[in-house]
C-alpha cells in the first residue's frame, strides 16, 4: 500500500478488556498487528506488546493525555496507521468523545469491545437498560458534605443518585467505594442503598461484591480498579414520591411559635410560577426562613443549583433541618445578611427575594446586574413601604416589572360548620432587565 493511501486511513479506537489480546476479535487482532503506531496507557499497551509488529512505535500516553491528538495527526500526515487503545467501549465515558471533538468523527474507526459496565453487571447478574451511568473517575474529589456546590468533584454523581433509583459508576483511587459510602451515609441514603462492587475483572484474580450495606463499605478497601452499582432499596422515600412543589405549610420545620417566617403556600406556588425555572436553573434565595421557597425551587430545577442565604441563625437551621428531610442535595445555604456572600454565589436565572434586611434598594440593583438574560427577579412583600421601595428601585433601575396582589381565604372550623378566615394580603413582584416576550 502507497503512503498517500495510508493517509486517507483513519485512526482506530480499539476497546481493550484486562484479558489483553485473548478478548480482542479478529479484526481488532489484524487492526493492531498491522498499526504503524500504538498509543495506550502503559498497562494496555503491556497487554498487547508481544503482538505488535516489530517495527511498531508504541506511546505511553500515561500523563499525557493532551498531546494524543497531535501525537495522531503527526502520525497521519506521516503516513502512518494509528490505533489507540481505549478500556472496553471508548464511546461510555471513554476517550472517544474527547478526540473525536477535537479532531472530528470522519478521522476515526471505533472498534469497541465489551463495555467494563456491560461485564460488571453480567458479573452481577441483573439487567442494565434501566440504569443511570456515572463516574468518579476524576482528580481526588475530597469527602462529600451537605451543601456541597457544583464546583465539588462529587456533585454530579451525588445528584444521579439523588434522582436515579439505579445508578453505575467508574470509580478511581481516590474516589473509591468507601468514599462514596461516606457520601451517601453523609447525605441520608446509608440505610436504604445496597452497593454492589466488580473489581479487576478478567484478571485471575477478580472478586465481586454484592448488596453490601454501605455502613460495610465506607472504612473498606476494594481491589483497583472497579466499578459500582449503587440501588436503592424499593421501600426508600425515592424524590419522585414527594411533590415538587406545593408541600403544606405545616410540613414544613419553622419557627416556633409560628410568626409567619414562611411563605405561604398559595404565595409560594405562584411565586414559583413566576420564576419560571427550567431544570438546570441556578437560583438565589436571599432571607431563606425556614427554606420552603429555595427548596422547593431546588425539587423544580433537579440538574441545577439553589443557593440560600439566610441571618437568623434559627430559621438557618430550620432551613437545613427541612433540606435533609426531604432530601435536597442541591441546595447551599449560607448564614449572613445579603448582600454579603452574594459576589461569591454564580451568576443567577432566577432571585427569589423574601426578606431584605433593610438592604432593599441596594440588592435589587445588584441582582439586575447579575442576573442573567430573560432571568426573572421575584419578591414577596407583606407591607406597603416595601413595596414602594421596591418599585422606586425598579423604576430607577430601568427595569421591566409587574405586581399581583394576592390574598387567600383559608377555610376553618366553627362549631359544626366552616368559615373562611382571611390571610394578610401578599404582593408578588416580578422584574426583569429585559422586555417581556
Amino acid at each position: 500500500m502507497k503512503s498517500s493511501e495510508y493517509c486517507a486511513l483513519p485512526v482506530c479506537l480499539l476497546g481493550i478488556l484486562d484479558d489483553g489480546w485473548a478478548g480482542l476479535s479478529d479484526s481488532a487482532r489484524q487492526r493492531l498487528a498491522g498499526a504503524d503506531v500504538v498509543i495506550g496507557a502503559g498497562r494496555t499497551l503491556a497487554l498487547v506488546g508481544s503482538h505488535l509488529a516489530p517495527t511498531a512505535e508504541l506511546i505511553d500516553m500515561d500523563g499525557k493525555l493532551g498531546q494524543v491528538p497531535g501525537w495522531m495527526l503527526a502520525a497521519r500526515d506521516a503516513g502512518k496507521t494509528v490505533v489507540a487503545l481505549a478500556t472496553g467501549d471508548p464511546l461510555c465515558h471513554g476517550i472517544a468523545s474527547w478526540l473525536t471533538g477535537k479532531l472530528g468523527r470522519d478521522g476515526f474507526e471505533i472498534l469497541p469491545a465489551v463495555s467494563t459496565l456491560q461485564l460488571a453487571f453480567a458479573r452481577f447478574k441483573t439487567p442494565w437498560q434501566d440504569i443511570k451511568i456515572s463516574t468518579c473517575h476524576t482528580a481526588d474529589a475530597g469527602e462529600w458534605f451537605v451543601g456541597a456546590t457544583p464546583a465539588h468533584g462529587l456533585y454530579k454523581l451525588m445528584r444521579a443518585i439523588a434522582l436515579n433509583p439505579r445508578v453505575a459508576l467508574f470509580t478511581g483511587p481516590d474516589n473509591n467505594p468507601a468514599r462514596l459510602a461516606r457520601a451517601l451515609i453523609t447525605a441520608g441514603y446509608g440505610d436504604e442503598v445496597k452497593l454492589s462492587i466488580a473489581c479487576r475483572l478478567l484478571l485471575p484474580d477478580e472478586t465481586v461484591f454484592s448488596g453490601l450495606a454501605a455502613v460495610d463499605v465506607e472504612n473498606r478497601q476494594f481491589p483497583e480498579p472497579n466499578v459500582v452499582l449503587v440501588e436503592r432499596s424499593a421501600t426508600a422515600t425515592h424524590p419522585s414520591f414527594v411533590p415538587a412543589f406545593g408541600l403544606e405549610d405545616l410540613e414544613y420545620i419553622q419557627r416556633s411559635p409560628e410568626k409567619g417566617l414562611i411563605t405561604k403556600q398559595e404565595a409560594r406556588a405562584l411565586s414559583l410560577a413566576k420564576l419560571r425555572l427550567k431544570p438546570d436553573a441556578i437560583v438565589w434565595d436571599i432571607g431563606a426562613g425556614s427554606g420552603s421557597v429555595g427548596l422547593e425551587c431546588a425539587r423544580l430545577a433537579p440538574h441545577g443549583h439553589v443557593w440560600a442565604i439566610e441571618k437568623n441563625e434559627g430559621d438557618a437551621a430550620n432551613a437545613r433541618a427541612n433540606a435533609e428531610r426531604f432530601r435536597v442535595g442541591n441546595y447551599t445555604l449560607c448564614e449572613g445578611k445579603a448582600p454579603a456572600q452574594l459576589d461569591t454565589w454564580p451568576d443567577p436565572d432566577a432571585v427569589f427575594i423574601g426578606g431584605s434586611g433593610g438592604e432593599l434598594g441596594e440588592l435589587i440593583r445588584l441582582i439586575l446586574t447579575r442576573l442573567k438574560p430573560a432571568g426573572r427577579l421575584v419578591m414577596n412583600f407583606v407591607t406597603i413601604e416595601n413595596l414602594a421601595g421596591a418599585t422606586a428601585a425598579l423604576k430607577e433601575a430601568g427595569a421591566v416589572w409587574d405586581v399581583v396582589q394576592l390574598q387567600a381565604s383559608r377555610s376553618q372550623p366553627i362549631l359544626d360548620m366552616h368559615r373562611l378566615a382571611a390571610q394578610n394580603p401578599v404582593w408578588i413582584v416580578t422584574a426583569s432587565k429585559e422586555n417581556k416576550a
